[in-house]
Order: structure tokens, then sequence, then C-alpha cells
């Protein structure tokens, strides 16, 4: 079976607008939510999130082709022109058919839809824009990617909830392995930050109303956690085949050795009980790779800091794992992207492995008891020497997936 490795990283979210900058502001345990800006949210329950900040898309889009685009896509597309640059790889009519991208999104473009049934609404059919469906629809990041870059391999889209950017990797990487495709530019997108967005996320009473007191709203495992922090972002990877990626001396990152995938078969919003089937996603992503749980050093969790999921998933890792493993959620300063969290988080868990240093889960202070034993990295980055690492996903509708890579060392 052909090895991947990853050898580019494009990651967009709340605490910064590339990836190093991302990186510094998480090590450092600094909180991106705050009150929301997007829109008007004082009559909503919950009136915070985890918004990209100073996010200028003439930067990498044409004003001509933004209009083209909901919002998503321009996240897509600015992580996508980050990970492309630091693969140092060009896409040219000789290699193009080798070359896919599979990016997701759990919602796509609800900002577009929002505003296009405002226009219907106020001034009927005739004001919807003929760039509604193609802006909003969730394969035209992936679409815009692809003409941009004139990648002419593989082109998807999955929909796949909060799994999606895993499932994106994951699916990348199979493709990679069974000879589809030399290089796939992989990974999620989400911009949900809009009312529908917030307020659907608000009915189901989902979301944390620590209003007054955002940057410690989103508290992973923590006794007091009330709900998630709806966050927006992309997390973009170029995985590549390692001979190929040797053969023009990229700089690789990390490998890519696992990839696990399950169905809870239980409920349309909960996990299923005891967190069972996050263990079986874990243990796919082990026996993909043929490694032992007591090889994997850190888990870069699901881990939303809602009530019921933290300790679910928590029950599934100390199941598998045992209470030795090193785990922290990076969704207590991202908030959760939703789709785009997958990628974000494999990347975060690709830069943790090169660095050799764990981000923390902040906002940590009275840990819940059903976790007691558990080292979750409260409040402060940990130095550690690991050579395996897991990034979970989990979505509504029992969807998981899992993603293991290994050390590089070049």
């Amino acid at each position: 079976m052909r090895r991947v490795v990853v050898t580019g990283l494009g990651l967009i979210c709340a605490v910064g607008n590339s990836t190093e900058e991302t990186w510094r502001n998480l090590l450092a345990g600094k909180s991106g939510i705050g009150r929301i800006t997007q829109f008007d949210a004082s009559q909503f329950p919950c009136q915070i999130a985890a918004e990209v900040k100073d996010f200028d898309p003439l930067e990498f889009i044409e004003k001509k082709e933004l209009k083209k685009m909901g919002r998503f896509i321009h996240l897509a597309m600015a992580a996508s022109e980050e990970a492309l640059k630091g693969s140092r790889f060009i896409i040219t009519p000789a290699n193009a058919e080798r070359v896919g991208v599979h990016i997701g999104s759990g919602i796509g473009g609800f900002d577009v839809i929002e505003r296009e049934h405002s226009n219907l609404i106020n001034g009927g059919p005739r004001k919807i824009s003929p760039f509604f469906i193609p802006a909003a629809i969730i394969n035209l990041a992936a679409g815009h990617v692809s003409m941009r870059y004139g990648a002419k391999g593989p082109n998807e889209a999955t929909a796949t909830a909060c799994t999606t950017s895993a499932h994106s990797i994951g699916d990348s990487f199979r493709i990679i392995q069974h000879g589809d495709a030399d290089v796939m530019i992989a990974g999620g997108t989400e911009a949900a930050i809009t009312p529908m967005g917030v307020g659907g996320f608000a009915a189901m009473r989902a979301l944390s109303t620590r209003n007054d007191d955002p940057e410690r709203a989103s508290r992973p495992w923590d006794a007091d956690r009330d709900g998630f922090v709806i966050g927006e972002g992309a997390g973009i990877l170029i995985l590549e085949e390692f001979e190929h990626a040797e053969k023009r001396g990229a700089p690789i990152v990390a490998e890519i050795v696992g990839y696990g995938m399950s169905g809870d078969a239980f409920h349309i919003t909960q996990p299923a009980p005891e967190g069972e089937g996050g263990y079986r996603v874990m243990r796919n992503a082990l026996a993909d790779a043929k490694l032992p749980p007591s090889e994997v050093g850190y888990v870069n969790a699901h881990g939303t800091s809602t009530p019921l999921g933290d300790i679910l998933e928590a029950t599934a890792i100390r199941n598998l794992f045992g209470d030795k493993i090193l785990v922290s959620s990076s969704k207590s300063m991202t908030g959760h992207l939703l789709g785009g969290a997958g990628g974000l988080e494999a990347g975060i868990t690709v830069l943790a492995l090169r660095d050799q240093v764990l981000p923390p889960t902040i906002n940590l202070y009275k840990q819940a008891p059903e976790t007691a034993g558990m080292d979750f990295i409260p409040n402060q980055q940990r130095k550690v020497s690991v050579e395996y690492a897991m990034s979970n996903s989990f979505g509504f509708g029992g969807t998981n997936g899992a993603l293991l890579f290994h050390r590089w060392r070049g």
C-alpha cells in the first residue's frame, strides 16, 4: 500500500488567519471567542461565537468572483492557497490529472441562503441572484479550488456534519493509497455564524449561553460546561504519496498512517452509550495502521464542551487507551467549526507532532468527576515526546471519523 504524507497546511480560525499564527495562539492558550459581530444577536439566547477576524477575501479572490461564493468558499480558498504554498507544490498541465480536491462543509452557504431568501421575500423571485445556487452548495468550495489551480483529479465534497473534514482527509488518504491520485488538497470549511445557524443550534439548547464571559465559555470536560460555542474557519491539508513528495524534495510535516470510520446507529444528536461508536472509530483507525493503542501518545479530541458528548468521548478514550493518554480540545479556544473542525484539528495534531508540544484545554478549572484521573492538559501547553497522535471527529446522525498521524523525522 502506498504511503501518504502531509506536505502543506492551511489553517484559518478565530485565533489566527494563518497556520503559524493559529499555532502560536493555541500554544499560548488564547481564546478566539467573543461577542457576535456579524449580525445583531441581542435577542438570541446565545450571543457569542468564535469569528474569524480581520479576514479580507480580496487578498485571495478577485472582486468580480466574490459574489459567486459564500463565505465558506472564501475561507477554503484562502486556506488552500496557504497549504499549497507551504507544500511548495505547483500544479501543471503535466501533473494536473494526478491532483485532486476533497473539501467538504457541514452546512455550506448559510449566509447566502439567508440573504437570497430575504431578497425573495422583499423583492420577489426576480431579486434572487443567478449566483445563489453555486455560491451556496457544498461542493463548490472544492470546485473553486480545483478551477483556481487546475487540479483535474478526483473532485469531491463530503457533508457528514461535524465529521466532514475528517472524512474528507481520510477518504483522500485512501484515494492516494489506491493510486487514484498522487496529491490531494483535502479538508473542510464552515461559515455558519448567521442568524439561522446560531438560532438553530440555540433552539436545540446546544450552545453555551455564557454571554458575559465569552473567552471562558467553551470549557471541555469542566464540571460547569454548558454547551459548545459555534466557530468558523477552514482547515486544509496537502496529502501526497511519499515517493512523489520525496522525489521533489517536499517539506514533509507528518505521515498519515490510519483512518477509521464508524456509525453509532443510535440517535440523531446523542452519542451512543459509553461512547461505543467513538471507541470503535478509534479502534478502526488503529487497526488500519496495524498499531496497538499503547503507541499513541496524544488525542486531539472532538471535545465540544457539551455535557453529554464530553463524558462519552472521554469514556471511549479511557476504554481504549487507559488513563495515561494525553488528551486536549482546541475547541476551548477556536470554538466548534462544525464541518471545518476536523480539518483544523487534523492540522493542529500534525503541528503537535512536528514541534513535540501539545496545545492545552483552556478553561478547565474543575474537571468533571466522571473523567477523574484523565489528563486533559489543562490551561498550559505541554512539551512531550510523542510518535503517534490521533484526531477525533463525531457528527450528528452518529457519524464518526478518526485520523492517525505519525511523527516525521526526515
